[in-house]
């Protein structure tokens, strides 16, 4: 019997990436990249494109870093300009690095700094795309808030009232402003995550913005299909993942992502496979659907 030749560039998911604990890190929120260790991995040297997104325009909330960044080059690689919006002077330096990784990738950026809790900034976003590009083939709302909190009363109103403001309402005014210039087969994907699912008891608020996503994605998706615009709409619900929000708002980062099956946090890379895959043609019949990038944690 003839053996079978042993298989090769296949690695162990356990083992990809770095698996904690970490070195004991402390930020301001919301963090930059530079004070991040170990580094995150975006995809900088690793994501390779086949042409998916060709000619298609993109917007990015929270695409100065972490999961954005990510899905910023990503998208680039595989042919698509982006628009990346991103909260203030204390990211400039994390978007321009993006804007750049985009622009090495033969496509254009464009950065938008501001506030997207504010609805006219919302609209400006949509309008400096559409000034921009001429266009917009898919918005991705993937920027928000968390804050942990170990106690009910050590979570102020403010908070939690800044929590709804980042996490779902900017999903609304983005969504509302951008349709009227998406053609059909054009996707708007929103962040969601593990904790719509199994929420964590020291993100409250947060998880609760996450299952309202969830609900959101689900209810805008047959609003458009029924109304025939043949846009799609459709969510992904990342796991633990390392980026700058986590040694920033979180307890104990260095144990981050221990918890998972897999024994380690996701790296911003491995998610944004996800996104390219929703805004592809290769998902022309998934609409309403949330896919999971959770490092094993249970969606259901």
């Amino acid at each position: 019997m003839k053996k079978q030749k042993k298989q090769e560039n296949i690695e162990n998911p356990d083992e990809k990436y770095p698996v904690p604990p970490f070195p004991k890190q402390k930020q301001t929120p919301p963090g930059t990249e530079a004070a991040l260790d170990p580094p995150a991995n975006h995809g900088e040297h690793s994501y390779q494109g086949c042409g998916k997104l060709k000619g298609r325009k993109a917007i990015i909330t929270g695409g100065d870093s972490g999961i954005g960044k990510a899905i910023a080059i990503a998208f680039a690689r595989e042919g698509a300009d982006v628009l990346i919006s991103y909260l203030s002077d204390v990211e400039t330096v994390d978007a321009k690095d993006t804007a750049n990784w985009v622009e090495k990738a033969g496509q254009k950026a464009v950065l938008v700094k501001g506030d997207i809790r504010k609805e006219n900034h919302c609209k400006k976003i949509i309008e400096k795309a559409v000034a921009a590009f001429g266009q917009i083939d898919i918005l991705v709302n993937n920027a928000a808030f968390q804050m942990g909190r170990e106690k009910l009363d050590d979570i102020p109103t403010e908070e939690w009232v800044k929590t709804f403001d980042t996490n779902i309402h900017p999903m609304f005014y983005l969504s509302k402003a951008a349709v009227k210039h998406m053609k059909k087969g054009s996707s708007i994907i929103n962040t969601t995550s593990v904790n719509a699912y199994n929420p964590s008891e020291v993100l409250l608020p947060y998880a609760a913005t996450k299952g309202a996503i969830q609900n959101f994605t689900a209810n805008l998706s047959q609003i458009l299909l029924m109304e025939g615009t043949g846009i799609r709409v459709n969510a992904v619900a990342p796991g633990p993942i390392w980026t700058p929000l986590i040694p920033s708002t979180m307890p104990d980062p260095e144990k981050f992502g221990q918890d998972t099956p897999m024994g380690r946090p996701g790296q911003p890379v491995e998610v944004a496979c996800a996104y390219v895959f929703l805004a592809s043609d290769d998902a022309s019949y998934i609409a309403g659907a949330t896919l999971p990038v959770a490092g094993g944690r249970i969606t259901i």
